[in-house]
């Protein structure tokens, strides 16, 4: 069913509630539409990224610029000479000798502006490309060092919209826009001063229509500037739910709401419709203007322009060259009235750009902060208090001591603070109160790749990158050998299964590994962990996904994996836990118990319960 036909069988106010709903689902704060006047500061930040580039190239396209407008603006004037002193001069005999020289002028001067035009648009491509590239390559860059906090609050697709067609857009404005603006600016002055030249009193009637045309396009300027943004807006929405399908398209079909899923993004896409026509609507109007504003110039042209010819003060000649000034002068005009649209999309781009590049990361090395040398791997917290958000804590006062090469499992209910805890280890979110130690110094006084260097992470749904099984084993360390690769595998028994494939190591995978198993994809993973040799290991819920016989088959390559390493275990299968130094057991945020798994199973606590309640489910 049409959404046209789904929302004609809604009532007034379902469709109100429906509209609202998909307000709220796909209206994320990082993309809320900026109202804002235009911003010359960030207009001439947008620009800085032509400066490594001027001293090398610029002046190529002014010469070349220049020298194109030159050659126009000659062309009208020799039509002029040609009509007066060579077709109808005063003495009334034609000079075919000077009409043909004159011709030849205009055919090589019409030469040297195409070879002008093919140049400058050379130049002024390299120019745009380079700029595009070095914007882009900031924006990956910056993104790549923002903290978690910030992918918490946006969804994959809004930040890939930043990334292609937000630096997309600004394309056409740096290989064409700007040489053009400077283009026509030059050649409105140069005929604005040959029209005065020509006759000053033809002239100022003719331009007394300008600011007519000025008055009422800065009317529409506001409107389209924010109708731009709102097509941003909407495009981001689209690719934010197109990623979101794609991720979730097993969960949509399994639960067989493919048509739900349509309806959302029929509605979206309908919306990024009329938000695009309604902008090219308002872009339009610049047209019109022009149109009614040139051709009330050109009845004041030719209504002076015939009266000053009876008058004898103009000839046909310089009348015919002012017309063909006249016409050439709507025609910059009119392009800078369509390069302010242009520049208009461009800024709405550039505010989504530049928002997410001043975006500070939460989590940053300090001033002075220090590598952090080769450690042992003591770690201790100290009355850690952490909030996601504001008044609501998500750790409460969090004392723990763990020594080197000690395994610490953490065992608690969903949402009890497990994972909060594995973050702050590796500093993926800053503490709000307390303390983080490891061998003694505080982890926010030292670099973060110093850091994260030392500390190997296991997750649960490990992700797998598009490349060989060898690359993803080496991204644990990538100066490592294909020797000592294949030994980490094997060290987790991973190397009989890889050897199975088509191609063993050099098996290419595609992306999220979606040809092996969960468990092939675990194992991979332990291996990758393996070869980083890392002090500290977390494993969160790193066995989960791998049934009962894959699990036993690791346990000895666990052994080896956590050996002589400080090592924090996220699970809730017993067998992963059991052999543990010391649990930690985990409720709402406070540790409500510690101890090994015998002083733990004596009491009636907590954890007691946890395993009573694994074992009912068995």
């Amino acid at each position: 069913m049409k959404l046209e036909a789904h929302q004609a069988s809604l009532t007034s106010s379902d469709k109100a509630k429906e509209n609202k709903t998909l307000e709220e689902r796909f209206v994320y704060k990082d993309d809320d539409q900026m109202d804002k006047a235009f911003d010359w500061k960030q207009f001439t930040r947008l620009f800085g990224y032509m400066r490594p580039y001027a001293k090398q190239m610029l002046p190529l396209v002014i010469i070349m610029m220049i020298l194109g407008t030159i050659t126009k603006l000659t062309v009208p004037f020799l039509t002029s000479l040609a009509i007066d002193r060579a077709i109808a001069p005063k003495n009334g005999n034609p000079s075919l000798t000077l009409l043909y020289i004159l011709t030849g002028c205009v055919i090589v001067l019409y030469m040297v502006q195409w070879i002008a035009g093919v140049y400058r648009i050379k130049y002024t491509n390299v120019i745009g490309q380079r700029v595009i590239y070095d914007l882009r390559g900031d924006l990956f860059k910056h993104i790549q060092k923002l903290s978690f906090n910030f992918f918490d609050k946006r969804p994959a697709g809004s930040i890939l919209v930043r990334v292609t067609n937000d630096i997309n857009s600004l394309q056409d404005l740096f290989t064409n826009g700007v040489v053009n603006l400077m283009i026509d600016c030059v050649q409105l002055l140069g005929i604005m001063i040959i029209l005065l030249l020509i006759n000053w009193k033809l002239g100022l009637a003719v331009m007394v229509t300008v600011p007519i045309m000025f008055l009422i396009s800065t009317k529409l300027r506001q409107k389209i500037r924010i109708a731009w943004q709102d097509v941003r807006l909407k495009n981001s929405r689209i690719n934010s739910h197109l990623n979101e399908s794609i991720q979730g398209i097993r969960v949509t079909q399994a639960y067989t709401q493919e048509q739900e899923n349509m309806n959302y993004f029929d509605a979206m896409n309908t919306d990024s419709r009329k938000a695009w026509n309604k902008a090219s609507a308002m872009n339009q109007g610049f047209g019109p203007i022009i149109e009614i504003t040139g051709g009330l110039g050109t009845m004041i042209l030719f209504w002076l322009g015939a009266y000053l010819i009876q008058s004898g003060e103009l000839t046909i000649g310089a009348l015919v060259a002012f017309s063909t000034y006249v016409s050439n002068f709507w025609d910059p005009i009119n392009r800078l009235g369509q390069m302010y649209n242009q520049l208009l999309v461009a800024m709405a781009s550039s505010e989504r750009i530049f928002e997410y590049l001043d975006e500070e990361p939460m989590v940053q090395d300090k001033p002075d902060a220090k590598p952090l040398p080769k450690i042992k791997g003591d770690i201790q917290f100290n009355k850690v208090i952490f909030e996601y958000e504001k008044g609501r804590a998500a750790l409460k006062g969090i004392d723990l001591d763990v020594k080197a090469g000690q395994s610490i499992a953490l065992v608690g209910h969903t949402g009890s603070g497990k994972s909060t805890i594995i973050n702050l280890i590796g500093r993926f979110y800053d503490i709000t109160h307390g303390q983080v130690t490891i061998d003694g110094k505080d982890i926010r006084d030292v670099t973060l790749q110093s850091l994260r260097e030392q500390i190997g992470i296991v997750l649960q749904d490990t992700f797998i990158f598009s490349g060989t099984i060898r690359d993803n084993i080496r991204f644990g360390r990538l100066n490592a050998s294909d020797s000592e690769v294949e030994d980490a595998a094997k060290a987790v028994d991973a190397h009989e299964f890889i050897m199975k494939l088509p191609r063993g190591y050099e098996t290419e995978v595609e992306e999220r590994g979606s040809a092996l198993s969960m468990g092939q994809r675990q194992l991979l993973s332990f291996a990758r962990a393996l070869l980083a040799d890392p002090r500290i290991l977390i494993l969160d819920e790193a066995t989960a996904s791998i049934d009962t016989e894959t699990e036993l088959k690791i346990q000895d390559a666990l052994k080896i994996l956590l050996r002589g390493r400080t090592s924090f275990i996220v699970a809730h299968r017993l067998s992963t836990i059991r052999h543990a130094d010391k649990i930690v057991v985990l409720d709402h945020g406070e540790i409500k118990e510690e101890g090994t798994h015998r002083e733990l199973t004596a009491r009636d606590g907590v954890y007691n319960g946890l395993i009573e309640a694994q074992f009912r489910f068995l």
